[in-house]
């Protein structure tokens, strides 16, 4: 076996174990991201909203 056909032979086999890993890591990414959805990414539509605008009414202004 030359060094050429052994460098081809690893070559191989290293973009197989990349692509390889490529692949689980775009399904674990996926996965996370149906999860966060599901959850609707932890936002809290329970409760509502919590604004008061009465307290954020100007005072002291004058009649304008």
């Amino acid at each position: 076996m030359t060094p050429s056909q052994a460098a081809e032979i690893e070559a191989k086999k290293t973009f197989e174990g990349f692509i390889k890993w490529v692949k689980t890591s775009f399904y674990w990414i996926m996965a996370i991201l149906v999860i966060l959805a599901w959850c609707n990414f932890g936002a809290d539509t329970e409760t509502g909203s919590q604004y008061n605008g009465a307290v954020y009414a100007p005072k002291n202004m004058g009649d304008t």
